[in-house]
């Protein structure tokens, strides 16, 4: 009875729409959500991130079930990638626990970096024939040394700003994945990447509660539209062919570039004008 007091439909709504782009696309989790909690909801930007951390795991432990039985998960690529991003997120973790929360301008720093890496991705995603032409002898059953090295690498990065900001788990692995595994078909990179998130999202999300960072009551809400959502997102990925799911995963990317753009603006306006001395308006 508790829960239904202080049940917010606007939240089950938005918990809804991101899980279900998250079962289609594998983005959304953080690059939308956390944007959406800080921007349209008024959510702290650290507890956005701490919530949006666990609610991501929740939400992408359904679809990477989903895809797993639809067998759309490349399990070896996931493995490369927990091999670098848990490590890199329980480091974070530990450095953030000494230090205590990452100061306004390295936040900055890290949005425009991923707002401009989501609007490259999106051409990106578009132009997957012509990335396919120029990767062509990339074998993505049998990977070469410096492939599976680089996918390692790309989990450890991901390990990092997934931890610090909520966003990356699916921007950055989806982009970078494709130009790894150019012959894999979109829908088994989404799948592979939502699957590599769970654990990674879980960590980060358990070291932002012990912390306190999470917010019970709004992650209750946003997974009660989030867990159909996403169900009902990798079903329909299955049946939804390349050229339908690539214009999407652009849109999406699109949209989370914007939507960051926006927030790094919004604190840009926040920060407290210089106050003139009566010495310095004497001179």
């Amino acid at each position: 009875m508790q829960f239904f007091e202080h049940f917010d439909g606007l939240h089950a709504i938005a918990g809804l729409l991101v899980g279900l782009l998250v079962g289609l696309t594998g983005v959304g989790g953080g690059s939308l959500m956390t944007p959406l909690l800080v921007l349209m909801f008024g959510v702290n930007p650290q507890t956005a991130v701490g919530t949006d951390l666990l609610y991501a795991s929740i939400t992408k432990t359904t679809g990477s079930a989903v895809h797993g039985w639809r067998e759309t998960v490349d399990w070896k690529i996931v493995r490369r990638l927990a091999y670098g991003s848990v490590p890199a997120a329980l480091i974070t973790l530990a450095v953030l626990a000494q230090t205590g929360k990452v100061n306004p301008a390295t936040q900055q720093v890290i949005l425009v970096a991923l707002a401009v890496l989501l609007g490259l991705t999106a051409v990106t995603v578009l132009f997957r024939d012509s990335l396919l032409r120029f990767a062509g002898e990339i074998d993505p059953m049998r990977p070469r040394s410096k492939v599976v090295a680089a996918t390692i690498l790309l989990g450890a990065v991901m390990g990092v700003t997934v931890t610090v900001s909520s966003v990356g788990a699916g921007a950055i692995g989806v982009t970078v994945l494709l130009m790894l595994y150019p012959r894999l078909p979109v829908v088994k990179v989404v799948g592979s990447d939502i699957a590599h998130a769970v654990p990674l999202t879980l960590v980060a999300g358990l070291g932002h509660w012990m912390i306190g960072d999470v917010n019970g009551v709004l992650l209750a809400n946003l997974l009660v539209g989030s867990i159909p959502g996403v169900i009902v997102g990798s079903l329909l990925s299955t049946h939804a062919p390349d050229k339908v799911l690539r214009p999407l995963l652009a849109a999406v990317l699109v949209v989370s570039a914007w939507q960051l753009y926006l927030k790094t603006q919004k604190a840009e306006g926040a920060k407290p004008k210089p106050v003139a001395t009566a010495s310095a308006l004497a001179k």
